[in-house]
């Protein structure tokens, strides 16, 4: 069974930063495109970003666009978000997810991780 685990989530001030690891058990990981997604309380899974298989092509969500950044390790299996310029709106689990092919439709992602809580809070 293919796992995806993130890690890297806790309580950050305003204009702050984290990064979110999403480490893969997938046997190569390379082969999927692997998105991020948060929830907020009370509000649908929003998309965050979606890295293309082989790491070719990164999109991001307005929202984020510009203080979020994707990287990836290949050598770990390992996929970054790397968050700056946290605001309070920024506040939700966030999840990595895979599928084959990039799409902002969280129902559409084949594997996911269990989330990680990033709570941006004076």
């Amino acid at each position: 069974q293919a796992q995806l685990v993130e890690s890297g989530g806790g309580l950050v001030q305003p204009g702050g930063s984290l990064r979110l690891s999403c480490i893969g058990s997938i046997a190569n990981m390379d082969y999927y495109a692997i998105g991020w997604f948060r929830q907020a309380p009370g509000k649908e899974r929003e998309w965050v970003s979606c890295t293309t298989s082989g790491g070719t092509n990164i999109y991001y969500a307005d929202s984020v666009k510009g203080r979020f950044t994707v990287s990836k390790d290949n050598a770990k299996n390992t996929m970054y978000l790397q968050m700056s310029s946290l605001r309070s709106e920024d506040t939700a689990v966030y999840y990595c997810a895979a599928k084959r092919a990039c799409s902002g439709y969280a129902p559409t992602y084949d594997y996911w991780g269990q989330g990680t809580q990033v709570t941006v809070s004076s």
